[in-house]
């Protein structure tokens, strides 16, 4: 065991010789998560600008169908090249589209409207595309350990992504941030290559080696959530999961405002009074998230293993949502959302993501990119229609919350039956050794 493995043993469960891959990967989907927040803080004052808050509003059901083609053309890649030349084809076309709209920009054109879809489409492919590669080249026993330290890298990225932006935004243009953006997206080819031609990251298909240059000739993505009872139900907590998200969300921001209104504020006053409840907002979750990661994940997935790990963000958001019903109280529903926030973006992504390492690589690659972007967009989309009917009806926040908790107890029904399943699976696993000395593979 090398003093890198030692080292990375106080956040994860690290073995011989398996630091340095968790490391890279790690890396890299930092620069991604880094790149796509520099991307989100720039892509705010184009849409505010260019089509206002009410077209942000329904940017969701936009991106909801702008991916579904896009998803198609993914499926149809995949099923005809190696994972490289998949993550190669990505990753390329993002860079690209970014230098073009860079152009465009500079130009004058108006771009914010199409922009701000585009940011909201390819961001959750990009970060699909990562966790599939990182569920092709580990086993489940060992996803269950080094996923936390991915996470890791997944967490400090979007931290240090908004706070990068921020000071960028003080000397440089727009245009400028979606440049570098393009070039960060271009270096992880480097980190997905260096895996991808590493002897211990062949791919694993339930348990068997395969070739990494070999195409996923499986079903389409689509087909394969509808035809298979353990993704499907992923699929159906997933958008529960956004739903019960952005529903509290509005219970939120509605107590902020009226809160703001018994005050008597209004105007700059009013604007200066949420700016900072939601920085403070923000920091706190994001912050308990990052530590969460780093000291809490590895253990909480390793005592309560993977689908057990699932109940708990459904579980807080229960009793989270039960407590703005009964006590709509702002400084409450802060903590109550607080919680929430940090357990989803900390244990239940790792969880989820970690799902997927009993399923075949078709599914990593085909299914997974259908469930994590455009049935999160669909949970979006679920909660915007909720919330545009509950407002046409005058139902007040304590209203929402009550539907939340239905939503919510709905969702620890179906993780329920996902735990089970993923038992289930977990155990019917073959056992296959991993090659000894497997030569590494220069193409894709």
């Amino acid at each position: 065991m090398t003093w890198i493995d030692r080292a990375m043993r106080l956040f994860a469960d690290v073995r011989a010789c398996e630091a340095a891959t968790a490391l890279v990967l790690a890396a890299t989907v930092f620069t991604i998560l880094t790149a796509y927040y520099l991307l989100k803080v720039v892509r705010e004052p184009l849409i505010l600008t260019g089509g206002g808050a009410e077209v942000k509003s329904y940017a969701a059901a936009g991106q909801a169908l702008l991916l579904i083609p896009v998803l198609k053309a993914h499926g149809a890649i995949a099923s005809r090249v190696g994972r490289l030349k998949l993550i190669a084809a990505v990753l390329l076309f993002c860079a690209s589209n970014l230098v073009l709209f860079s152009f465009l920009t500079r130009a004058g054109a108006a771009v914010g409207i199409p922009f701000y879809l585009w940011v909201g489409t390819f961001n959750v492919l990009l970060v699909a595309t990562f966790w599939s590669f990182a569920n092709d080249i580990y086993t489940p026993e060992q996803g269950k350990r080094l996923f936390p330290i991915l996470g890791i890298g997944s967490s400090v990225g979007a931290l240090a992504g908004a706070w990068l932006a921020g000071r960028l935004l003080r000397a440089l243009d727009p245009p400028d941030l979606m440049l570098i953006s393009a070039g960060l997206l271009v270096a992880c080819l480097g980190t997905f290559a260096y895996a991808h031609t590493h002897d211990r990251c062949w791919p694993k298909d339930r348990g068997k080696l395969v070739h990494p240059a070999t195409p996923l000739r499986g079903q389409g993505g689509f087909r394969a959530v509808l035809d298979d009872r353990y993704l499907l139900l992923i699929a159906v907590m997933v958008i529960l999961v956004n739903w019960v998200t952005n529903s509290g969300e509005y219970v939120l921001d509605r107590t902020l405002l009226s809160v703001g209104a018994a005050n008597g504020l209004s105007g700059s006053a009013l604007t200066r009074f949420i700016g900072a409840f939601k920085a403070d907002y923000f920091f706190w979750f994001d912050l308990l998230a990052v530590l969460a990661q780093l000291f809490l994940v590895s253990r909480m997935i390793k005592a309560l293993g993977v689908g057990g790990a699932l109940l708990v963000l459904p579980a807080a958001a229960l009793a989270g949502n039960a407590l703005m019903m009964l006590l709509p109280v702002l400084g409450l529903i802060r903590v109550a959302k607080i919680t929430e926030r940090s357990i989803e973006y900390s244990l239940e992504n790792t969880a989820l993501n970690a799902l997927y390492l009993v399923v075949s690589r078709d599914a990593k690659y085909k299914a997974k990119a259908v469930i994590d972007s455009l049935l999160v967009r669909f949970g979006d989309v679920c909660a915007a229609g909720g919330i545009l009917v509950g407002s046409q009806l005058g139902i007040a926040p304590r209203g929402f919350a009550a539907l939340n908790v239905v939503l919510a107890a709905t969702c620890l029904l179906v993780a329920w039956r996902v735990r089970a399943l993923h038992k289930q699976r977990l155990g019917s696993l073959e056992t296959t050794e991993p090659l000894a000395g497997a030569p590494a593979v220069q193409s894709a």
